[in-house]
């Protein structure tokens, strides 16, 4: 569940003037701090975050606020209006307070809030809400917000039957907006859409008992009046009976007959109306960049081949006689690399991230407070989605750790060569260590906290992370840095086959083709990966484009400081702002290496 899909774009000009510097006056005097301009500009940060909340349910439920966990998101045509509507009245307000009066952090805030807020309009001009249901996310697999919930009381109980209850309102708001964005020809294409009407179809069991909603109701709290427990049980049979699965007999009909037969063929955005100015804006969103797609497109085939060198020696150094290709097929069939049966693949992972956090303070200074786990993807959405995935622990005081999901499905296609560098991104030191720190960042307001939008900036870190594995002691064997090399290779390769479908007029099966000829992964995970691109346009060209500007900036550090760079000063160093756009990440670091720079002596 993204938050409220707030897309991000690249600054506007007066955003990269902040970028970490100290905003001098002219004159090289600071601005004077006014505290009634502070103080406005927090209570609009939490007033809105509190609009936000009572609009997304969905979103409180995830942070841990269960103050609405009655109720599900209201997808209707006024309340899409309002939450517009209460954009632009929150630029208004922004605009009333004198940004020159405010310290270097909170101008910061300011034009952080001010892009977040004129970006979540872009992707309504778009028409990026029309779009609701796709094979990764939708109404079809709602279920998974059980994943965030607790159910302690008799109150746990009843906001969810409550919700259940809600469940029908929820459906059809949803398929109305299928209804208008399919008239627009904003629709999904028809090569990944066939997914979801499995995936709806594994919701209609005929026992209501057996529905995925039902689930909280068959371990009832022991601790409750078993009265109560009776009639929560009674309550949410009905509920789900009467409500839930009639809704899904709804949905199902309305995709099968006329949703799925409407939706395009062809699998690029540019070829629907508008979609080239839509996905030119996804990639400047999800990259902070003001970077082209071409531009995008010839960086992915520069790192191809640059990666494609290091695969060779390495193939070379395990004495493969065949060429990089027929290593590929090695890699991706022999037995020797694949766990049998699902818990033992799990048991790895748990291992690996084991093995990495007592190597952490090699690397960091300041580590997070939050515990992480590890789980299972679950099952229903596990054959149409990514190898793992990590979910964020709730806001402060909701009493969820971060998790760390794997993909148990079909074991015999989850190689153990790409365990560690897959662990050293979603868990640490990659997003666990990154996000949870995040939410630890004291007086930050809320929208920064617990956002995650600024995505170059969050999947490039864990890209990142995944190269330091190897200072963390992974990658002992040559096929384990094979892996490692693979994600990378994966990551490159998404520049390519993304801005190929989407700008260039790609095939599926070319972009499968693409990726088959360069990435070891198993064909399921590619096949899976490519279809994650063709939903989610410009997402993926997020990752590479991260890593590489914090690679950039290691360097430069490095090479400016020579002796003095202490590795666990520049990463915390990188983590200390949370999630920003690139720009500011650098001009923030470019500050801080100035600040290590050693005085120069002076003359005797």
């Amino acid at each position: 569940m993204s938050i409220a899909r707030l897309a991000q774009a690249c600054a506007a000009s007066a955003l990269l003037l902040v970028a970490g510097c100290d905003n001098r006056a002219p004159d090289g005097a600071r601005p004077a701090i006014a505290a009634d301009s502070t103080a406005a500009l927090h209570a609009l940060f939490q007033q809105d975050w509190e609009r936000n909340l009572q609009e997304s349910p969905l979103l409180a439920t995830y942070l841990g606020d269960a103050r609405f966990n009655d109720r599900w998101d209201d997808l209707s045509p006024e309340a899409i209006t309002k939450h517009r509507a209460g954009n632009r009245q929150a630029l208004q307000k922004l605009a009333t307070i004198d940004r020159g009066k405010l310290d270097i952090d909170d101008q910061l805030n300011y034009d952080l809030f001010r892009q977040l807020m004129e970006d979540s309009e872009q992707f309504y001009e778009h028409g990026g809400h029309l779009r609701p249901i796709e094979q990764r996310n939708g109404l079809q697999t709602a279920n998974e917000v059980l994943e965030a919930l607790r159910f302690d009381s008799v109150k746990d109980y009843d906001n969810w039957i409550a919700r259940l209850r809600a469940f029908g309102r929820y459906t059809d708001q949803t398929i109305a907006l299928m209804k208008l964005g399919i008239a627009q020809g904003r629709g999904y294409p028809q090569v990944i859409m066939r997914r979801v009407s499995s995936q709806i179809a594994q919701q209609l069991v005929d026992d209501p008992k057996l529905s995925a909603y039902y689930a909280p109701f068959r371990t009832i709290n022991p601790s409750l009046p078993a009265s109560e427990a009776e009639r929560l049980r009674g309550e949410g049979e009905a509920a789900v009976r009467d409500v839930v699965l009639p809704a899904y007999q709804r949905l199902q009909a309305y995709f099968d007959t006329e949703y799925l037969p409407r939706s395009p063929d062809a699998v690029g955005l540019s070829a629907q109306p508008g979609g080239a100015e839509f996905y030119a804006y996804l990639v400047r969103s999800n990259t902070t960049t003001s970077l082209t797609p071409d531009r995008i497109h010839d960086i992915g085939l520069a790192e191809v081949a640059r990666i494609r060198e290091a695969m060779e020696t390495i193939r070379e150094q395990v004495g493969f006689k065949g060429d990089l290709n027929a290593f590929f097929r090695f890699l991706r069939s022999d037995p020797q690399f694949f766990y049998k049966n699902p818990n033992d693949l799990l048991t790895g992972y748990t291992l690996i991230a084991k093995r990495i956090e007592p190597e952490l303070l090699r690397l960091f200074g300041k580590l997070p407070r939050t515990p992480y786990g590890v789980r299972a993807i679950p099952d229903i959405s596990a054959p149409d989605t990514t190898t793992a995935y990590y979910y964020p622990p709730s806001a402060e005081g909701g009493g969820r750790a971060g998790y760390y999901y794997v993909n148990l499905y079909k074991p015999e296609t989850r190689p153990k060569w790409e365990m560690e560098a897959l662990t050293s991104h979603e868990a640490v030191p990659g997003h666990h260590l990154q996000l949870a720190l995040q939410q630890e960042l004291g007086e930050m307001p809320a929208f920064r906290k617990y956002g995650n939008g600024f995505t170059a900036y969050v999947e490039g870190w864990g890209l990142y992370s995944e190269s330091l594995g190897g200072e963390l002691g992974l990658y002992k064997d040559p096929y384990s840095r094979f892996g490692q090399l693979s994600y990378e290779m994966w990551r490159a390769v998404r520049l390519v086959v993304d801005t190929g479908l989407h700008a260039k007029g790609w095939t599926r099966e070319q972009a499968i083709d693409y990726f088959k000829s360069n990435c070891p992964k198993t064909e399921l995970d590619i096949v899976n990966e490519i279809d994650r691109y063709i939903a989610m346009p410009g997402q993926a060209t997020a990752y590479k484009i991260g890593e590489l500007k914090i690679k950039e900036l290691r360097s430069r550090a490095e090479s400016e400081l020579g002796d003095s760079f202490d590795i666990r000063a520049f990463h915390d160093a990188v983590l200390a702002s949370g999630a920003v756009p690139l720009n500011i990440l650098e001009a923030r670091m470019d500050a801080w290496i100035k600040s290590r720079k050693p005085a120069p002596a002076k003359n005797p």
